[in-house]
């Protein structure tokens, strides 16, 4: 295996692995952010009226709800298999959806979440974890 090939391994393998605990922090992130829209935080702030415009605590229970799914899925990446990567895919796509539509709310947030959502999104999608593998050694020529 080239040296060249080993450095794209292990570059998209720890790509992959931060994607995992970027997706953990985005999760946690979204739990804590459901939680204060619940409680009526005073940070987030109802300002004009938007067509999307929802009760702030149907707005937390939410982010609660998909903070726990995209913290469950990125503790599950952590396995690398295909099951886990297509549904992170899934989870942080619906998140950014979920963020778009919450940026009258709060879009500095918002953004955030979305810019880390896009970048699990990448590392996930870049990460070939058959690639990963040690390669067998041939046997021995007779």
């Amino acid at each position: 295996m080239s040296e060249e090939s080993l450095v794209k391994r292990d570059a998209a393998q720890g790509s992959a692995r931060g994607g995992a605990v970027l997706l953990v922090t985005v999760g946690v992130l979204e739990v804590l952010q459901g939680l204060s829209a619940i409680a009526k935080d005073e940070v987030i702030v109802t300002g004009i009226d938007y067509t999307y415009q929802f009760d702030l605590t149907a707005w937390g229970w939410t982010h609660l709800i998909i903070g726990a799914i995209v913290t469950a899925a990125g503790i599950a990446l952590f396995t690398g298999t295909t099951r886990a990567r297509r549904s992170a895919m899934v989870v942080c796509a619906v998140s950014i959806v979920v963020n778009f539509l919450w940026l009258p709310y709060y879009p500095m947030w918002a953004i955030t979440i979305i810019a880390l959502n896009a970048v699990v999104i990448w590392a996930v999608a870049t990460w070939h974890p058959d690639m990963n593998r040690a390669p067998r050694p041939s046997p021995p020529a007779r």
